[in-house]
């Protein structure tokens, strides 16, 4: 079966039809929500949506089940608190900031928000990750433009595709982060309105002069899990969605900070919360676990995924990855997985350490068939 292919990202006032209704993507300043703020998302998504909210690996929300003849309302409630970009500007940028920031890394976001107002149009997808704590975290991330750290602490940008990156100084580095930006697109790194910069590097293109990649980022550390952190409070939820009721009640403990691991990090909380509908416990099953929305919430879903995902999770071998998606186009994770699962009118279609859009190493597969496999106990 072939899948639509978008090339876009939906955003507040250009929302996608779905399966079940228009989604409505929010890009809150650098993936951190005030308490005013949550309690007025979590509104909206009762009030003009179905309830439910996602947390992509973009580090933003997406409100789901948002009806045409509401979404003007839901614009009018959430742009007096800055959650809706101006009409009529362009496409919002995708920055992601790492969760553990401290001020002279949001001091950074915030100027390049500034310098990229000058930038040239970029792909919808193209991303900017900035990653600079005292080690990259957000290795695994999508993003196409990265500003990490040097072992020794410096700044550097780079490429995402070059293992090296380019020294810049916390002065440089908003425009720096731009100029390599107009590098991709003078390049020819976008075509037709897409591109990514692996693919530009992977044909052999490499920046120069002041951009030239020379030295090695630090070590990347492990996805973080559940649990209490320097900054607060990390919590879980199951495959990135929660209610509406459940941002509320969050809200009410204190700022948040959106992640692009389906978790939100409560700022200054010093202990883990007793809400419903989170996952605090890091050996959970279900953080390594990756699905779709699928059917019916998604037009092109083969199947209820998230069904199937919740169903073998008890069984899943400790260690072990599983994408479950609806369809190839593989949206809960770009990246490989150990086991991953597709379905297809004929069944669920398995490919190992690849991605959903890979060749299956099995077809047609049942439930009862998957849990016959190995990496399920």
């Amino acid at each position: 079966m072939s899948v639509r292919v978008y090339g876009r990202c939906p955003s507040a006032r250009q929302p996608m039809a779905s399966g079940d209704g228009l989604v409505v993507r929010l890009r809150p300043p650098n993936n951190r929500l005030t308490p005013d703020q949550a309690r007025a998302i979590a509104a909206a998504a009762q009030d003009y949506g179905n309830g439910l909210i996602d947390l992509p690996a973009r580090a933003n929300l997406q409100l789901r089940g948002v009806r045409a003849q509401t979404h003007a309302a839901l614009i009018a409630a959430l742009s007096p608190l800055g959650l809706v970009e101006p009409e009529g500007s362009r496409a919002p940028r995708n920055i992601i900031v790492t969760p553990f920031a401290d001020a002279q890394t949001y001091a950074l976001a915030d100027a390049l928000q500034r310098a990229l107002r000058t930038a040239p149009d970029l792909p919808h997808k193209f991303g900017f990750v900035i990653d600079c704590g005292p080690a990259p975290v957000m290795g695994d991330i999508s993003g196409d433009i990265r500003l990490e750290r040097s072992p020794d602490g410096r700044l550097l940008l780079r490429a995402t595709g070059l293992a090296l990156g380019a020294p810049v100084t916390k002065e440089q580095a908003p425009q720096a982060m731009c100029d390599l930006a107009r590098w991709f697109v003078d390049a020819g790194g976008m075509h037709e309105g897409r591109g990514r910069m692996a693919q530009l590097i992977a044909q052999g293109a490499c920046p120069k002069g002041a951009l030239a990649p020379t030295d090695s980022p630090a070590p990347g550390l492990a996805r973080p899990l559940p649990g209490v952190v320097a900054q607060g409070a990390l919590v879980g939820f199951e495959f990135g969605q929660l209610q509406g009721e459940t941002l509320a009640q969050l809200a009410t403990l204190g700022p948040l900070r959106l992640t692009p691991w389906r978790m939100l990090l409560i700022e200054g909380l010093r202990a883990l919360p007793d809400v419903p509908g989170l996952i605090t416990d890091p050996r959970d099953p279900r953080l390594r676990i990756f699905a779709c929305t699928g059917a019916p919430g998604c037009l092109q879903g083969q199947g209820d995924v998230r069904a199937l995902a919740r169903w073998l999770a008890p069984e899943l071998a400790p260690d072990t990855t599983l994408h479950v998606s609806g369809c190839a186009k593989g949206c809960a994770l770009p990246t490989p997985a150990d086991l991953t699962l597709v379905a297809t009118p004929e069944g669920v279609d398995l490919i190992v350490n690849g991605r959903a859009g890979d060749p299956p190493f099995r077809r047609a597969l049942s439930p009862m068939d998957i849990l016959q496999l190995p990496e399920f106990s």
